[in-house]
């Protein structure tokens, strides 16, 4: 099971670290990580292996949120699925 997780705002120093520092927390595996900053706005995305996770995926969206609310980003995060159903024709 994957999922993945979107983070826009404006650029700071340590916007990959915490991310993934929540994802660590979770033990869940970064596979994939595609980041740009474009003048002073960060634009990341990241494929997440939440097969091993150890609490309920629903709490480690909620943190991700919260970080995103602290830090002034937009944050999402959801499973695979629901990105693939909702990107599909």
């Amino acid at each position: 099971m994957r999922a993945v997780v979107t983070v826009i705002g404006k650029d700071n120093v340590g916007i990959l670290h915490k991310v993934s520092g929540i994802c660590t927390e979770y033990n869940a595996n970064v596979i994939e990580v595609t980041q740009s900053v474009l003048q002073d706005m960060f634009a990341m995305i990241m494929l997440v292996d939440i097969s091993g996770i150890t609490k309920d995926f629903s709490e480690m969206v909620d943190s991700m949120t919260e970080l995103g609310n602290k830090l002034g980003l937009s944050i999402h995060t959801m499973h695979e699925d629901v990105f693939n159903s909702m990107h599909s024709v």
